[in-house]
């Protein structure tokens, strides 16, 4: 059996399947100063399974009953928690599916919660949840269930369990918009498509989030926002949408780039029938509201609208670069990289960049030794393809982690084989982030300082071996020749 998920806050509210409201099962209350044990549901009063539209493909296992004991000072555990779950009267509107979670007899689920802390609580999902075709919206059913300790008094809660639809779809990915200042804004009109055989009997509702760095503007009346500053709004319209028709918001969502400004960021929305607004979603627009206009049918099939943003926020690298000293026939350490001076950052989901290396002429890249967790590699960079290209050093790539700092220098140790003089040899090396609108310090020379080999050096190449045993040999027979030459009498 599964060991039970810890719950750790209330269960959000899913955007297709969990209305707001939720339903706490009736308990016995713990009189003043008792240390009585007290359980709680915290399950929601309705919940939908499925879009009509799906019929029979629909497949939901996230329907949860978390179950939670009552904080009390010095209170105990209970002990040895069993929810069992009725599910008989989904007939007709949903099949039951192997969860997993819970022993399954028929409709009955019984789930052991096992000991839960004061204060504290547990959840499971019983129910695998298929869809059933020939059901309409609306069409529902009630689940039960009971939970039991060894020590507190038994609780029961119920569900209705609601078939919801249609489903609205929404373009996808829209054109983005780059160059969009800190302190600017911009906008984006919502459109919809329901490709369904079913109208929305209950209005449609919009949900509109912004990512970290933008804002949304509370412009319209029939639109709640999620505190002063707006990252999502949740918009109603009691337009019934037709079968088979499109539509577009009357005017635009209007975001705003929040200084000192993202590199990039995103709006998106989705649309949803019926509607149930968020808890947290408790500022109203005071604007003219927001209305529905019908379009030209769309073959919409996305459930979200995406629009991608581009700021004028921008991460200047500039090359770290050095000298190859030394003599030939020496392998030297060289340290490359890039300085990172802002203002802009890069986050870990955007491009981070890249440093291309060219060797200046008469040297030979011979590693670019590095560590990641513990282990080495030859290569932190990526080789040339051919003779005299670029080595392609990719910040994001694990090789660099140990290397790469956020705001600062990342550089790397280059291990380089000076071959011969070459007056006036000078390798480059560049920087390149799609960030980067300061194209003039990106480049810069690695120039190459070389001396003549020294006199004593022994080489390593086979051919000096094989010649240098051949001088010694010539040289000790000479030796020998002379030593008898000079042995002969007189």
């Amino acid at each position: 059996m599964s060991l039970p998920i810890r719950i750790l806050r209330r269960p959000a509210a899913l955007a297709a399947s969990v209305a707001a409201l939720f339903a706490t099962a009736v308990a016995p209350a713990a009189a003043d100063g008792s240390e009585q044990v007290v359980m709680r549901f915290e399950t929601p009063k309705t919940y939908v399974m499925y879009n009509a539209d799906q019929g029979a493909s629909a497949s939901n296992n996230g329907f949860p009953v978390p179950v939670f004991v009552e904080r009390s000072k010095g209170g105990e555990p209970a002990r040895n928690v069993r929810v069992v779950v009725d599910a008989s009267g989904l007939g007709g509107v949903a099949r039951l599916g192997e969860g997993g979670m819970c022993k399954a007899e028929g409709t009955i689920y019984t789930c052991e919660y096992g000991n839960l802390q004061n204060g504290d609580g547990e959840s499971y999902n019983p129910l695998a949840l298929l869809g059933v075709d020939g059901v309409e919206p609306g069409d529902s059913g009630t689940v039960t269930y009971t939970a039991t300790a060894d020590n507190a008094p038994t609780i029961t809660g119920t569900t209705r369990m609601t078939v919801g639809g249609p489903t609205l779809t929404a373009p996808g990915q829209e054109k983005g918009v780059s160059g969009l200042a800190p302190g600017k804004s911009g906008n984006v009109t919502a459109r919809l498509a329901n490709n369904t055989r079913f109208p929305t009997q209950a209005g449609v509702a919009l949900q509109v989030n912004v990512s970290e760095g933008l804002t949304l503007t509370a412009l319209h009346s029939n639109c709640f926002y999620a505190g002063p500053a707006p990252t999502s709004a949740w918009c109603t319209f009691p337009t019934k949408a037709a079968a088979g028709a499109a539509y577009r918001a009357s005017a635009p969502l209007v975001y705003t780039v929040t200084p000192p400004g993202r590199l990039t960021g995103e709006v998106t929305y989705t649309w949803s029938s019926p509607p149930a607004r968020p808890a947290d979603h408790t500022v109203r627009g005071t604007g003219a509201p927001l209305t529905l206009v019908r379009t030209a049918a769309q073959d919409f099939d996305d459930t979200h609208g995406r629009l991608g943003i581009t700021t004028t926020v921008q991460v200047d690298y500039r090359p770290v670069t050095a000298t190859v000293r030394g003599r030939v026939g020496d392998t030297v350490k060289v340290r490359l990289g890039l300085e990172d001076l802002g203002p802009g950052r890069v986050r870990g989901e955007e491009e981070q960049g890249r440093f291309e290396v060219v060797p200046p002429e008469g040297t030979t890249v011979t590693s670019i030794p590095y560590v990641f967790e513990g282990d080495g590699g030859k290569w932190a960079c990526a080789r040339p393809e051919k003779p005299g290209g670029a080595f392609v050093c990719e910040i994001g790539r694990d090789a660099l982690y140990e290397a790469r700092h956020e705001g600062g220098t990342t550089a790397i140790d280059f291990h380089v084989r000076i071959d011969r003089q070459v007056r006036g040899a000078e390798g480059t090396i560049r920087t390149y982030n799609p960030f980067d609108h300061t194209p003039a310090n990106d480049v810069a020379a690695i120039p190459l300082d070389a001396s003549p080999a020294s006199p004593y050096r022994i080489s390593t190449h086979p051919w000096a071996w094989t010649a240098g045993a051949l001088v010694l040999v010539v040289l000790a027979a000479a030796y020998l020749r002379r030593r008898r030459r000079d042995a002969k009498p007189s």
